[in-house]
Order: C-alpha cells, then sequence, then structure tokens
C-alpha cells in the first residue's frame, strides 16, 4: 500500500504545529482532495480540529499505547479511501516517554517512512535557527526532515533572513512562512486547547487557516513531499479485522459538552464486535437510548458542567437503577468524575452525582497526575482478568477523596499505587486506555452488555 503522507513537526510544544496542521488539512481538502488527518500522542483535543478540517474523524497513533503493528495496522485501514495523510506530531520532535525514543513523533515518523515537515517558531530568533534545524536532521538520521514552515515571521526581511540560514546551512527547503497573527491562534484552557465544539465561529476559523495557508506556504510542493514516501512496510496487524461480531447489542456513549473525549479506533472496535453505539447527552437527556444494555461515559469536562449534570435528575435516577441490576459501565477520567459521590468544583461547590462508586472528586488548582502509566488488574472486572497488564495515560486536575476500596488497578512506580474502582458491572478509573492497544478489553466490554441484555430478556 503506497498513500501520500507527512509528519508536522516542531522543536517544542506551542510552536504552532496544531495551526498549521489544521490549516493544511483544510487547505488540502478546499482542493478537493481527502484528507486523513492523525494525531501523535495521547491527546484528545488537537484532533477535535483536524476532524473538523477533514470532515473525517483524526485518528491517534501512539506508541505507548498501542503495539508498532497495531499502529501499522490502524494508519494503513484508515488511509484506505484518501488521497494524503497528515500527521500532527506531539510535543518536540524527539519528545518521548521517560525522556527517550518511545512515543516520540520522530518514533512515528519511522514506523510511517514519513517525511517530516518542521514548523519553525521564528518569533525571537533568526540566524541562529538554522543551527536549530542542523541539530534536529543530524539527531537521528533514521528521520527525514524534509523540509520547514516558518511561523511567526515579523517581516519579510525577517523571513529572508531565516529562510536563507536554514537553506544554505541546513540544506532543507522552506516551503512556506506564516506571518504573525495572533488572532488566529488556537484558544486554551486547563486541560489544553478549548474544544474545537465549543468555538462558535469554527467553519469561520478553519476557513481561515486554510486561506492562511494557502497564501503562504507552497501547497504543490508540500504535496510533492507527501508523495515522496515510498509504499507502506513493516509488519501490521488490525484488530478490527480480527473482530468477531456477535449479535448487536445498544451501547450507550455519553456525547456533550461534558463528555467527548474517546479515541475513534476504540469506538470503531466496540462496533466491530457488535456494539450500535448510541450516543447520549448527561446534561440534557432525561432518559438513555432505547434498548441501551451498556454505558460507556469517557473523559472530558464534567467539572464545567456539574451544575447540569447534577440537575439531570430523570437520567441520573434511571442510571442508578439499571446500575443496581448490573448492567455494565465503564466510567474513566471524567467519567469516573461523573460515577462517585459528587464533584468539587474549582470554586468549592459540591455537585452530586451518580453516586454508584465511593468518594467525592475534587478540582485542584493544578494538575494532580500527567503521563504514561502501565496497570495491572487486581482483580476480573468489565475489561480484564486478574493479572493482566495495560498501558494506559493521564491527565486530570482533581484526585478522589480517599482510596475507594476495592481498587481497580495497580500502578507501579505511583504513589498511590491503587487506582480505580471496580464491583460487578462497573469499571471507573482515572486511566485513559485504547481499546486497540488491548483487544480483548473492547470484546468483554460489548459481551458483558449482550449477557446483561439477555438476563433482562429472561426474566
Amino acid at each position: 500500500m503506497s498513500i501520500p503522507r507527512l509528519v508536522v513537526a516542531a522543536v517544542t510544544s506551542g510552536a504552532g504545529k496544531t495551526t498549521l496542521a489544521a490549516g493544511l488539512i483544510a487547505a488540502l481538502r478546499a482542493r478537493a482532495l481527502r484528507v486523513q488527518p492523525f494525531k501523535c500522542g495521547p491527546d484528545y483535543l488537537d484532533p477535535s480540529y483536524h476532524s473538523a478540517a477533514a470532515g473525517q474523524p483524526c485518528r491517534t497513533l501512539d506508541t505507548w499505547l498501542l503495539p508498532e503493528e497495531t499502529l501499522r495496522g490502524l494508519f494503513r485501514r484508515a488511509c484506505r479511501d484518501a488521497e494524503v495523510a497528515i500527521v500532527e506530531g506531539v510535543m518536540g520532535l524527539y519528545d518521548g516517554r521517560a525522556n527517550g525514543d518511545l512515543g516520540s513523533t520522530a518514533h512515528i515518523a519511522r514506523l510511517l517512512d514519513a517525511p517530516v515537515l518542521l514548523v519553525l517558531d521564528v518569533a525571537k530568533a533568526s540566524r541562529t535557527l538554522a543551527a536549530v534545524v542542523v541539530g534536529l536532521a543530524r539527531f537521528d538520521p533514521r528521520v527525514r526532515l524534509a523540509g520547514v514552515v516558518l511561523n511567526n515571521v515579523a517581516s519579510e526581511r525577517h523571513r529572508q533572513w531565516v529562510a536563507e540560514a536554514v537553506e544554505a546551512e541546513a540544506q532543507v527547503p522552506v516551503l512556506g512562512a506564516l506571518p504573525r497573527q495572533p488572532d488566529l491562534a488556537l484558544p486554551e484552557r486547563h486541560l489544553g486547547l478549548q474544544p474545537s465544539w465549543e468555538h462558535a465561529e469554527l467553519p469561520t476559523l478553519l476557513e481561515r487557516l486554510a486561506a492562511q495557508v494557502a497564501a503562504h506556504v507552497d501547497l504543490e510542493r508540500v504535496l510533492a513531499l507527501a508523495r515522496s514516501a515510498g509504499p507502506l512496510t513493516g509488519a501490521a496487524r488490525d484488530p478490527l479485522a480480527e473482530a468477531e461480531a456477535g449479535r448487536s447489542v445498544v451501547l450507550a456513549v455519553a456525547r456533550d459538552a461534558a463528555f467527548n473525549f474517546y479515541y475513534q479506533d476504540s469506538l470503531d472496535l466496540l462496533a466491530a464486535h457488535g456494539a450500535v453505539l448510541a450516543p447520549f447527552r448527561p446534561t440534557t437527556d432525561a432518559a438513555l437510548p432505547e434498548g441501551t444494555a451498556g454505558v460507556y461515559v469517557g473523559g472530558g469536562y464534567p467539572e464545567l458542567h456539574a451544575e447540569a449534570l447534577a440537575a439531570n435528575a430523570p437520567l441520573l435516577d434511571e442510571l442508578r437503577a439499571r446500575l443496581a441490576a448490573g448492567m455494565p459501565l465503564y466510567a474513566e477520567c471524567g467519567g469516573l468524575m461523573y460515577a462517585c459521590q459528587g464533584i468539587v468544583d474549582f470554586e468549592g461547590r459540591r455537585h452530586r452525582m451518580l453516586g454508584v462508586m465511593p468518594g467525592w472528586s475534587i478540582m485542584r488548582q493544578r494538575r494532580t497526575q500527567l503521563g504514561y502509566v502501565e496497570v495491572e488488574a487486581l482483580r476480573d472486572t468489565l475489561l480484564h482478568r486478574a493479572g493482566e497488564r495495560a498501558r494506559g495515560h493521564e491527565f486530570h486536575w482533581s484526585e478522589l477523596e480517599g482510596a475507594p476500596e476495592p481498587p481497580a488497578y495497580h500502578i507501579t512506580g505511583r504513589e498511590p499505587p491503587h487506582e480505580g474502582w471496580a464491583v460487578g458491572g462497573v469499571l471507573a478509573s482515572y486511566v485513559h486506555l485504547h481499546f486497540a492497544g488491548f483487544p480483548p478489553a473492547a470484546a468483554r466490554f460489548v459481551a458483558a452488555c449482550r449477557a446483561w441484555q439477555a438476563e433482562q430478556i429472561s426474566e
């Protein structure tokens, strides 16, 4: 299989990767090209802009969450109908887990044999930046740093100084230069970018980004760079192709302003096993979707919508009754906050939630956990069997009051070492999982929903 592809990388976070990638995707789509977007790393927010720009879901590429062969398999699946793939990197080009290579943008570029387009923030320097590009190009000869786009250019003279130095000293072509334009910066909040679905003028923003990229980046040369990538090689495994769909069953998935953090390939894997994914809005819907046999509540911003969540008594009552009857619930990060006794928001106000697990989730004024983890199941749960290990990621500003018993996981090297809560058909944890990284979890979740539904019918 051969697909034109390139990776958008940077020296540091905040250099303009997301802005350039979203603008590039939108500009190529405006040329009637089918663009498949990807994002390196575990982030949920940047992909929301790429999904909107491409008109189709952005996929996650992460070599901590996913084995290498699975990453390649999911990449190939997503690109089957695409004409070009744009991959936004994570952090700086060579930044990986524990200050190593694993999970870095460079690692993923090598796995995909994709050329790298570097977005270079030139706001506070000129010729010195050529030395930075030289260092990046020589640091790992296996990474093909094939082009540069300058960002935050102050003037035509500034552009000329930097471009001439980079091309002369680093021997890397400069394919564009974006002028300094603060009003095109993407808005942020405590977990990163403001979600795209909350941006009141998102279509207009994407149109402006597309116009900016089309005016200041040589799209023909960018496409030629993407087309220079050879055929995809290396072992590939597609867990969706291996899934065995049984009898279909309705799995309600929380999707609204409070809950929207999901990996698209995780959802697709659940569907491949027979789940009919039915979205519902915990902030406003009075009832679960018809025929619901299980519920998946992912991450998001429940702390910002706690008042509306707490006020939706009809839905809370229905959920409590169904969960008391054994209906499966997987609650992840923000979902855990919804499943516990309640949320204490940034102002110290208490909002009662589902109350199916002990403890309150208390918002802090700083991050309480951030980073990759490996969990070991302490008991059989909805997704895992005792002793099984799975990889995940944490990023939250809240913490649970006390240590709910019985915990779901043990995390080596972290204090406290216990994480999550698991009783009956409920599994709640702060850890974000990618189901394609441990495919049995998706199969077990759907099977549990199917079994519960059968019990209700037999009664």
